[in-house]
């Protein structure tokens, strides 16, 4: 008994001690729970606080992005302020003046573009516009009566047209009368268009309004800026910022493949890569919306007065910027009603122009900057006015300004922008590399082939590059180059077609390196071979309108030919016109010119 006692009076003793020390062990989770309570009650806190913070500025988020605005354009006056002073001081030791390029001139100038514009739509069409727009009420009244009368609106359009005519012809007889070589290249303008009406597909149908205004408005550019010194000066300096903003690609060059193989001017690792760059660009300049907004207003302007649809004149508008199958992306949801007419306008488009992602390849192979410029601008109505001369519109279109949109960009930021621009390059630089690989070779087994074809007869210059250098010496002349230089850019022309331009702007930087052609060969060679016309980029066409439109594809392949001959058309059409203006000192300082036109005046 006793032991059974003592055993149940520890028992009970250790449950004494247990509780009691178990008491004393609940006061560190104590602890631990007013530490938790109180760091929510900050956490709560500080959401609290953020909430509110989001709230108040979402309710006054007007005042504050006033306030960034002008926050921003008092850092704008500042940074002016000093910057006039500091030109003010320094201006008697500049060689430029302004330095309209690269100084002081160039902020003024960009300054005035920014602040004019935002005048313009924020002030004076916003307030003004309903007050500014009656006046020229009566004229259009006057133009729609005149229209509406049963021969009225063909005798207005003949008769402005004419007297557009007369006025070409005018200045070229008293442009060339120290220069009537220069004559030829007109003659390789009329043979162009006589050809297009001859193999009209509807020549009955033919709308001559946008042919012949596109040709006006095509040689009204080539006047701007070939002729006019200010105007030439001004692309200059446009390619020169474009080259120089190209060549900030080398950084990121020169970080992945080492200065070394950047320096060598390898192709592979120092012009291709550009392409990301550029591609990553354009694609933020979409996600902000200044692209867009060019290309619609350009877009507009075409179709304002060549008289073609909006999608025609956007697509090519657009193919001035970027490549022949980003540009499709802007009228995607319109492909499928598209008439066959505008089908082959689109695609002659592409094929007649080149996109800017490539502008810096060619700039490197030796072409001038400021003719590819020029010639991007030039083919924008010239593929209009070609495409409508080879292909006539004989339905009704189902598309106008009020019922199409631009797509808005699916990108979610700046930087996803710049991800997706950057992606989307691969498939473009694959693209160039196989074709490049796979086409050299071509040519390397066809001219071993006829080597040894004409070896049996004993001719030893049978060559791929001697064949199509006869093919196309006729269609040198015509576009005015000299006849000594007609078989070797005969030969660049060939390559463009056959082959891809790539090449032919690679053997036109040998030629100018060798010193081989005069420059007025080089130029007109620089323009011919300014586009994507080959059978390759046809299939790329083919491929990119039937993926976004499959029941179109009977209506794409028929077409597809004859966009090829237009759009390769288009690039000599362009040539013809750059023939009849160019004289052999078209090279001028951009800065000097602008700067003395100044001072001038």
């Amino acid at each position: 008994m006793p032991g059974i006692v003592n055993t149940i009076f520890e028992e009970s003793n250790n449950e004494v001690e247990n509780l009691e020390n178990g008491s004393k062990n609940t006061k560190p989770y104590e602890k631990e729970e007013e530490e938790d309570n109180e760091s929510r009650k900050k956490f709560d806190l500080l959401v609290t606080m953020r909430n509110a913070m989001e709230a108040y500025f979402s309710k006054h988020r007007r005042i504050f992005k006033f306030l960034g605005l002008v926050l921003l354009n008092i850092l704008v006056v500042v940074y002016f302020v000093f910057a006039t002073n500091y030109w003010a001081n320094t201006k008697e030791s500049s060689d430029c003046g302004f330095c309209w390029c690269t100084g002081y001139g160039m902020l003024l100038l960009l300054l005035c573009f920014t602040y004019g514009g935002l005048f313009y739509y924020m002030i004076i069409k916003r307030y003004f516009g309903k007050f500014i727009i009656p006046l020229f009420r009566p004229v259009e009244r006057g133009i729609a009566r005149l229209q509406k009368t049963r021969y009225g609106s063909r005798i207005f359009g003949t008769v402005i047209y004419l007297m557009i005519l007369i006025a070409i012809v005018v200045f070229l007889i008293f442009d060339t009368i120290h220069s009537t070589e220069r004559l030829i290249s007109g003659f390789g303008v009329i043979v162009l268009l006589l050809l297009g009406w001859l193999f009209s597909k509807h020549p009955a149908h033919i709308n001559w309004k946008p042919v012949l205004s596109g040709m006006i408005l095509q040689f009204l550019f080539g006047l701007l800026t070939i002729r006019w010194t200010v105007g030439r000066a001004i692309f200059e300096c446009i390619a020169n910022k474009i080259t120089t903003f190209m060549n900030y690609s080398k950084e990121g060059d020169a970080f992945i493949f080492s200065e070394e193989l950047v320096e060598k001017g390898i192709f592979a690792f120092s012009v291709l890569p550009v392409i990301f760059f550029f591609s990553s660009f354009i694609q933020i300049l979409y996600y902000i919306g200044v692209m867009g907004w060019v290309v619609m207003k350009f877009g507009w302007g075409l179709q304002f007065i060549m008289g073609t649809t909006i999608c025609e004149s956007l697509n090519s508008a657009a193919n001035t910027f970027i490549g022949m199958t980003e540009s499709l992306l802007l009228i995607k949801p319109y492909i499928n009603k598209l008439t066959s007419s505008e089908i082959h306008a689109i695609m002659c488009a592409g094929l007649a122009s080149v996109s800017g992602s490539v502008f810096a390849a060619y700039v490197n192979f030796g072409a001038d900057p400021a003719h590819l410029l020029i010639a991007s601008v030039m083919s924008a109505p010239a593929a209009l006015c070609y495409a409508k001369l080879f292909y006539p519109e004989t339905e009704k279109s189902l598309t106008n300004l009020d019922n199409i949109k631009l797509e808005k960009s699916d990108d979610s930021g700046i930087m996803e922008a710049a991800s997706n621009g950057a992606l989307a390059a691969i498939p473009i630089i694959l693209g160039i590399i196989a074709n490049m690989i796979a086409f050299i070779s071509i040519v390397a087994f066809i001219n071993g082939f006829l080597f040894w074809l004409g070896e049996l007869l004993g001719f030893s210059n049978w060559t791929f590059e001697y064949l199509l250098s006869m093919i196309f010496m006729p269609l040198s002349w015509i576009m005015g180059v000299p006849w000594n230089d007609c078989e070797k850019v005969g030969y660049l022309i060939g390559l463009k077609t056959v082959v891809n331009e790539f090449i032919a702007y690679k053997e036109l930087g040998k030629y100018k390196k060798l010193n081989a052609i005069s420059k007025r060969s080089e130029t007109i060679a620089t323009y011919a071979i300014c586009g994507f016309s080959n059978p390759s980029a046809v299939g790329i066409m083919m491929g990119a309108l039937c993926s976004i439109a499959p029941n179109k594809k009977k209506q794409i392949a028929p077409v597809a030919i004859r966009a090829l001959i237009s759009g390769s058309a288009v690039c000599f059409l362009t040539a013809s016109v750059a023939g009849m203006l160019i004289e052999d000192n078209s090279h001028v300082n951009a800065n000097n010119v602008i700067s003395n036109y100044t001072l001038e005046y």
